[in-house]
């Protein structure tokens, strides 16, 4: 493989996990927001104690998408480890997405269902951006010998491209 064509296949890869991650983050807002409402109007909750409540649902919710959709092809060697992590990185997320709607609604009384939808959308699309970097980088890690096996892969083909400049024929120079 050519150095454009490895960069261009990490770059598909990339755009694949990002479509995956939407895709599954897409179905978390849905519920996260659907549980929301439901909670806020039925229950008489104030705001952002409902908002923790949905915010809390749709987190188990996307667990369960990002582990056996998004990154089902990543290490699974120690389960309750990620676990972990990912409830410590979303507790992070549930904390910033929450800031934002608090601060509209006790700091700005900004209280309407339609003021707290936005807001709470708006927290969603700040955290979202932290999740994304945390659970990639430090909960659903790449195997590692996925990453040496397309190293090794693009040193081959280069090598079988141009045989002039593979390791061993410098060696023997």
């Amino acid at each position: 493989m050519s150095g454009r064509q490895t960069v261009q296949s990490r770059l598909g890869s990339l755009y694949r996990e990002i479509a995956k991650f939407g895709a599954v983050g897409g179905a978390g807002v849905l519920v996260n927001v659907g549980v929301f409402n439901l909670v806020r109007h039925s229950t008489g909750l104030q705001t952002v104690r409902a908002s923790i409540i949905a915010t809390a649902v749709s987190i188990l919710f996307n667990y369960l998408g990002f582990r056996y959709f998004t990154y089902r092809d990543r290490d699974r060697s120690s389960r309750s480890k990620e676990l972990g992590l990912f409830l410590g990185f979303s507790a992070v997320g549930l904390v910033i997405e929450n800031a934002v709607l608090y601060v509209a609604t006790y700091g700005f009384g900004w209280d309407s269902s339609l003021q707290s939808n936005f807001f709470k959308f708006a927290g969603i699309g700040v955290a979202t951006l932290f999740r994304f970097w945390s659970y990639r980088t430090w909960v659903f890690k790449a195997l590692p010998a996925r990453e040496v096996a397309e190293q090794a892969e693009s040193i081959l083909a280069a090598a079988d491209a141009d045989p002039d400049s593979a390791p061993h024929s410098r060696a023997a120079q």
